[in-house]
Order: structure tokens, then C-alpha cells, then sequence
């Protein structure tokens, strides 16, 4: 049986939500930090407990989630066809690479987390899917005295078409989600198939739940990565995959010269004219440039106690696939 967790409540928070926990109500409950005169934590500790970055901008830690909340709640509805003409639809492929490298099997039980729109969680059950008839077929290949009609029952006895699989999507954004219900409406997916609102951070789900933890394109808009990063150790099963697609560092000078140009000058435009929103996408330019580099990450990984970490650079380095697992 897992470990109790902490509980906690949605709260409206300016912008956006975030999570008040009831623990900090119960004195004695909250830490076991160690406190200086007067209960006060020394100046240089308060300072970095209480800033952190929102792009470029210096912000108060407890704002930075309502304020990303407002980012992606604007950009919702434009997500997707923004991505395409941002990337010039190269993220599909980053996507397909970060699928091929799970390689998952039918039966698999997949935590999908800021994974809104559905885009990883629908490669996931394409996948699945296609490996379990493969399977089927092998199966059958190998039972060449079975007539027509055996056959055909054997066909008609499979009820679940993923063997089993399942992808969990979870996301803090309501909006995000609610465009990924959509999508998946109407393009058919219903089977293997969930969505839970929830936060990278503390994530409503029992230890020791999911063979793979997915997290593309969102580890770089939580408050504390760290956590985040803990938070996916938890929930994964003992030899469990964790595996993050995110922006990164470019290794070619001339590249990131071009990269920078584009990003800065041309994004933000391209956000005005499709979705109607500069602020919001000058912000996701400039969390990419906030997010460590690959071996920094790399580590991060590490320290949340993940093993076996390594990561693939795509693209000249612009995004970067790492994997880790828990033993």
C-alpha cells in the first residue's frame, strides 16, 4: 500500500490556480526546515525561496504558476497550429522520435504529464495499438491448422485492441485539457484513454503506479523542476522510464545565431498574427533560453534518483530527449 500522501485543494490564485496545502495550516506539520531568531529564515534563503524566473521577468515564486497558468490558457485553442508553424512541423517528428525511444508494448501503463492536447498520448495508443496486431498476427501465423472459422473467432474474442495499455494525460491547465478531449473526440480515440487534472508538482496519483513517465515540452514551465522531478521517481514502478522532450541548447554558433534570430523576432509576430498573443509566446521564448542546457539537466535527473540517465540531442541541439530509470 503507498504511503499517504499530502492532500490538497484548488484554489483561485489570481490568474490562474494553484495548490494550497492543508498541512501548512497545522503548526508543527509544515517542515522540518530549521528556523533562524524570531522564526525568520536567514535573508539570502528567504530571497531564493522567494523569486524565480517567468522568462526574462523576476517574479515572485507563488506567482509564477498563475501566471504560466494564463499563458497556456490563452494559447489553448491555438496550441497546436502554432506549434506547426513555429517549428515548421518538425515537432511532429520530435515527437515520433520521443515514442520510438520508449518503445512501448502492449500493456503498458503510461503517465503523460503536461500533455494537454493529447499529441504524445494519441502516438502512444497509434503505437500500442499497431504492436498488439503485429502480435496478433505472429500469433496466428504460427497456428497455420486453424480453419476460417477458428480464426475468425479468435478475432472476434480480442475486445481491448491495446492489450491492455492504458495513457493517463495529465495537466494543471483545464483549457489544455479541454482541447485535448476535443481532439480526441473527434478523431476516435476512447479506448486506453484518460484525463486528470493535476499538477506536475504533486501529482494525485499512488506510488509505484506507471511503467512510463512522459513530459514533453512542459518540465521547463513548473516552479520547481526539482520537485517535478521527484514527483515522477515516485509514481513510476520500480524499472520505470522516465522520459522528458524539451527544448534546449544549440551546439552550432551559427545555428544559435539563426535560432536566436528567429525566436526573438519572428515567434512573438507569428503568436500577434495566429493567436492574437505576443506577450504569451515572447514568454515561451525566453523559458527556453531559462532552462538548463543538457548535462545540467542531466543531473537534475540524477539528483531525483534516476539511474542509467542519458539524452539524445535532435535538431543541432534546439531540443533534447533524455531518459532515466528507476530501480
Amino acid at each position: 500500500m503507498a504511503a499517504p500522501r499530502r492532500r490538497s485543494l484548488w484554489s483561485c490564485c489570481g490568474h490562474g490556480w494553484s495548490w494550497a496545502t492543508r498541512c501548512c495550516r497545522v503548526p508543527g506539520l509544515c517542515s522540518s526546515r530549521t528556523w533562524g531568531p524570531l522564526g525568520a529564515w536567514p535573508l539570502s534563503q528567504q530571497k531564493r525561496a522567494a523569486e524565480t524566473h517567468f522568462g526574462f521577468e523576476t517574479v515572485p515564486e507563488e506567482e509564477k504558476g498563475g501566471k504560466v497558468y494564463q499563458v497556456f490558457e490563452n494559447v489553448a485553442k491555438k496550441y497546436d497550429v502554432m506549434n506547426d508553424m513555429m517549428s515548421l512541423g518538425i515537432h511532429r517528428v520530435w515527437k515520433d522520435l520521443l515514442i520510438w525511444k520508449m518503445h512501448p508494448l502492449p500493456g503498458t501503463q503510461l503517465l503523460d504529464v503536461a500533455g494537454g492536447t493529447g499529441d504524445i498520448a494519441f502516438r502512444f495508443l497509434n503505437y500500442v495499438q499497431a504492436q498488439h496486431q503485429r502480435k496478433q498476427k505472429r500469433q496466428l501465423r504460427a497456428q497455420q491448422n486453424l480453419s476460417w472459422e477458428e480464426i475468425a473467432k479468435k478475432y472476434q474474442k480480442e475486445e481491448d485492441p491495446l492489450g491492455g495499455s492504458l495513457v493517463m494525460v495529465c495537466d494543471i491547465n483545464r483549457e489544455m485539457l479541454k482541447v485535448g478531449k476535443q481532439k480526441a473526440m473527434d478523431q476516435g480515440y476512447r479506448a486506453g484513454l484518460s484525463w486528470v487534472l493535476g499538477d506536475a508538482e504533486e501529482l494525485p496519483f499512488d506510488d509505484d503506479k506507471f511503467d512510463v513517465y512522459t513530459i514533453a515540452f512542459g518540465i521547463r514551465n513548473v516552479t520547481h523542476i526539482d520537485q517535478a522531478l521527484q514527483e515522477a521517481h515516485r509514481v513510476l514502478k520500480p524499472g520505470g522510464q522516465f522520459l522528458c522532450l524539451e527544448f534546449s541548447q544549440v551546439d552550432n554558433p551559427f545555428v544559435s545565431r539563426f535560432y536566436d534570430l528567429y525566436s526573438f523576432q519572428v515567434i512573438p509576430v507569428l503568436g500577434e498574427v495566429i493567436a492574437g498573443d505576443w506577450k504569451s509566446y515572447q514568454y515561451l521564448v525566453e523559458s527556453i533560453r531559462k532552462f538548463p542546457n543538457q548535462e545540467e539537466f542531466k543531473e537534475m535527473i540524477e539528483d531525483a534518483g534516476f539511474q542509467k540517465v542519458t539524452y539524445e540531442s535532435l535538431t543541432k541541439g534546439i531540443v533534447a530527449i533524455h531518459s532515466g530509470f528507476k530501480f
